[in-house]
């Protein structure tokens, strides 16, 4: 397999699209048709995973945190993000980036966590905006439902929970073919009309060249006439973060020593506790603290994320216990998340875990 069949694969679980615009995703080094020894999964791309994956024969790093995340001028070496890029580059190593991309679907980063807390009746916390599009297209009467059928099946028609969603309206449409036409029906220089019926449906920004392809592929007029628009849905299984609740209501304390044990983790920064037991729990691995207002609108007793600055504790107001278990933590089963994916879809071949520590915090 070469590197754009991984990503490929990579990209069904993950769409780029999904990605926040501040991001860098996607294929940040190597050449996408070099074809593909085995594969290194990591957390971060550093120095030493890139020799990890030098040693393990790997050409292919992929990485949930981007090495490239702002511009980069010069390539002398100077700092580690340069030295990891050269030394890839040297060794003809492709490294690859999923970010935020993952952190926005449901079985990714955040998902990850709730599993591992068993958490159940989960869903996303923060619904991701501007993702929900519209199609409104216009076809002969008796190509319609041929059309619509196969817009379902490429994926179009979902709202949340619902499938197979359409708005059809019927009126008469009109054309004149000109002199460089070959019109499917009708006559060069003649008026004419046409029975047509108006298919609207929704789906995913992520998914548009798809749905797109499957319009002109099933659509019978050599000029397709079509409209795209972005509805003010909110996405119900796209966004940052999850919530959902514990299969029974727990102290304090005891789901505090839980969350140590299940990620592995010797301390936690929390706010105040309550005195009450909790059951409701929201989840944002990463920096999380934009998403504290969104944990307690849904009412959620623990929010668990990281990198919060003194200040935000205060936004707990009494309302939740906010925890901090680190950056790295709430992070780390991701790269387990991902070989467990990319096993189970090509399982003969070398993917492996890497080893190689990587987190830049200790504690004493």
């Amino acid at each position: 397999m070469v590197v754009q069949e991984i990503t490929n694969i990579l990209e069904e679980l993950a769409p780029l699209a999904n990605a926040e615009d501040f991001d860098n995703v996607g294929l940040l080094v190597g050449n996408p048709t070099t074809e593909v020894t085995s594969i290194l999964v990591t957390l971060d791309t550093l120095e030493n995973v890139v020799d990890e994956a030098i040693a393990k024969k790997c050409n292919l790093i992929v990485s949930f945190h981007p090495i490239i995340f702002s511009g980069l001028k010069k390539l002398t070496g100077k700092n580690y993000v340069e030295r990891v890029v050269l030394k890839a580059i040297q060794n003809n190593i492709a490294i690859y980036s999923m970010h935020t991309a993952l952190d926005n679907v449901p079985n990714g980063v955040n998902g990850k966590i709730c599993e591992v807390l068993e958490l159940t009746n989960t869903q996303i916390l923060i619904p991701k905006k501007n993702t929900v599009k519209k199609l409104t297209t216009y076809i002969p009467k008796n190509s319609a439902d041929k059309l619509r059928t196969a817009l379902f099946n490429a994926g179009a028609g979902n709202i949340g929970n619902y499938r197979n969603c359409s708005f059809t309206v019927n009126g008469l449409g009109s054309y004149l073919p000109g002199d460089n036409t070959n019109p499917t029906i009708g006559t060069k220089g003649e008026l004419h009309f046409e029975e047509e019926t108006q298919i609207n449906v929704t789906y995913i920004a992520a998914n548009e060249k798809k749905i797109l392809s499957t319009l002109f592929k099933n659509h019978p007029y050599e000029e397709v006439a079509y409209e795209i628009s972005t509805l003010e849905n909110r996405n119900q299984n796209l966004g940052m973060g999850m919530v959902g609740m514990l299969q029974n209501p727990m102290k304090e304390v005891d789901f505090l020593n839980l969350l140590k044990k299940k990620m592995n983790i010797s301390s936690i920064r929390h706010s105040k506790l309550l005195k009450k037991e909790v059951q409701k729990i929201a989840v944002l691995g990463g920096s999380g603290a934009f998403a504290i207002s969104a944990a307690k609108s849904v009412n959620a007793d623990v929010f668990i994320t990281a990198d919060l600055k003194y200040h935000q504790f205060y936004e707990a107001e009494n309302k939740l216990i906010i925890a901090d278990i680190g950056h790295y933590e709430s992070e780390q089963y991701t790269k387990n998340l991902l070989v467990d994916y990319l096993t189970k879809k090509i399982p003969n071949f070398a993917v492996r875990l890497s080893e190689s520590e990587t987190n830049p915090i200790k504690y004493f």
